[in-house]
């Protein structure tokens, strides 16, 4: 079970400070804590965090080994009004990390989800940890109920080779065959998604085609390596279905910072698979996500250039422009990171590329990012202008490329 040693005051008022030990009594998979009925075999452990008590100490700082963090409450649909800070030790040293903080302002994705939740960050292998949790930088202070420290393990990434082609939707369901090719993307046996994890059908589009892609990034941080990002979407995956109670990974694709392209949520990478990524606007979108936080950090060009490819296939499946503009409604009642207000049922105007921060107050998709969407919309068109400049000349462009497997890191 998890050591609760030694309490001591002395932490500056209005921060919780919290060690975690994980002794030889500890919990076995899938009976941790309360939330979401566990599908698959649980790659996570949980701990309840004492909110509330300011300036508390909780000690002893080993754990099992983790590489993926993220704090959750009781409500989905709750905000945090504070900042989560974490710390990690690499496993196996005495070393610890520089304090990252959580992304706590993204929560809300499924409208089923049975929890709310940071985004998740990729910590590599640690066996240590330390959580704080203070007022948020406008000096607010109040946090929801049921606060969780949930720890990852993403699992090996089984045994997928070469996933070939992927699979054509059924005709009767099929969207139409996109103005620009269709960009290689790693399929989900290539990054060894546990589909025991997700045995749910996967839902569609109620309109049947997509009308504007959302750009997202993860948060988190930027140190794993292009070699981890299978392991970072298979933590990911776990943590969005086993903490929050998604049905699935949220994003329709993502994206790791050497550019590579990666089928997210199940259902077919050509078809207008409902996702849980854009609150309020899910069931007219496709949501696009890069692995890492841009809020400082500037995207590599392999990445705008991913990003506006597969914007660019994946919006002229249905005729839409990707310099265009088009009209969203409101699932819900929201508010942008801009200010502006909107009742549920509002009809508003977005560009067909947007960011996540357009639909909903929050920073992503980080503003390094976000400052680039002009960029990639200049370079989707582009690839859809000469799409349809090659078609013009008697050429014919792929409406389906390989799906590409790898092997699991």
């Amino acid at each position: 079970m998890w050591s609760r040693a030694r309490w001591a005051a002395g932490a500056a008022a209005g921060t919780l400070v919290l060690d975690l030990f994980w002794g030889a009594a500890a919990h076995g998979y899938g009976g941790d804590g309360a939330g979401a009925p566990l599908r698959g075999p649980d790659r996570s452990r949980t701990v309840p965090i004492p909110a509330g008590r300011d300036g508390a100490v909780l000690s002893g700082t080993d754990t099992r080994p983790f590489r993926l963090v993220g704090v959750t409450w009781d409500d989905p649909g709750a905000d945090l009004a504070a900042t989560v800070e974490v710390r990690t030790r690499a496993m196996g040293t005495a070393r610890w990390s520089e304090w990252l903080r959580l992304d706590g302002d993204d929560a809300r994705g499924e409208e089923t989800a049975l929890r709310g939740g940071t985004a998740p960050a990729w910590v590599g292998p640690s066996d240590g940890v330390e959580v704080r949790v203070g007022p948020a930088p406008d000096g607010s202070f109040a946090l929801p109920e049921g606060l969780r420290l949930d720890l990852v393990d993403p699992g090996p990434g089984g045994t997928a080779g070469s996933a070939g082609p992927a699979p054509l939707a059924d005709p009767a369901s099929a969207s139409q065959t996109a103005a620009a090719p269709r960009p290689a993307i790693v399929s989900r046996a290539g990054w060894g998604a546990d589909e025991s994890l997700s045995p749910e059908a996967p839902g569609y589009l109620p309109g049947g085609r997509v009308k504007a892609v959302v750009v997202h990034h993860t948060a988190g941080s930027n140190t794993y390596t292009c070699a981890e990002a299978p392991a970072v979407l298979r933590g990911i995956h776990a943590y969005h279905v086993q903490q929050l109670g998604w049905k699935d990974i949220g994003y329709n694709f993502l994206v790791d910072k050497c550019g590579t392209l990666y089928e997210g949520r199940k259902g077919g990478a050509d078809r207008p698979v409902l996702g849980a990524h854009a609150y309020g606007f899910n069931t007219e979108t496709s949501g696009i996500a890069v692995l890492g936080n841009f809020t400082d950090v500037a995207p590599a060009g392999a990445v705008l250039d991913s990003v506006a490819k597969l914007a660019a296939w994946k919006l002229g499946q249905y005729g839409v422009d990707p310099a265009g503009t088009t009209t969203l409604t409101a699932g819900a009642a929201g508010r942008n990171h801009a200010g502006a207000t909107w009742a549920k049922g509002a009809k508003l105007s977005f560009p067909t590329i947007h960011g996540h921060r357009d639909g909903y107050n929050t920073e992503c998709p980080g503003e390094r990012l976000y400052a680039q969407l002009p960029t990639i919309r200049a370079r989707a068109a582009a690839s859809a202008a000469d799409a349809t400049a090659a078609i013009s000349r008697g050429g014919a462009v792929p409406a389906h490329g390989n799906v590409r497997a790898l092997t699991g890191a």
